[in-house]
């Protein structure tokens, strides 16, 4: 039981743990991003 644990966290860990760092990168960008679309319309009068 121990072994299967430690096998899937080995191979999967790796993968959940890049993810989670880009997701983090993505949602900082989209938060600018929306503030920047939120701006514009003030931006343009």
């Amino acid at each position: 039981m121990d072994e299967t644990w430690m096998s899937f966290i080995k191979d999967l860990g790796f993968p959940i743990a890049v993810t989670f760092y880009l997701l983090h990168r993505i949602e900082t960008k989209l938060n600018r991003l929306i503030e920047s679309i939120v701006a514009l319309p003030e931006k343009m009068k």
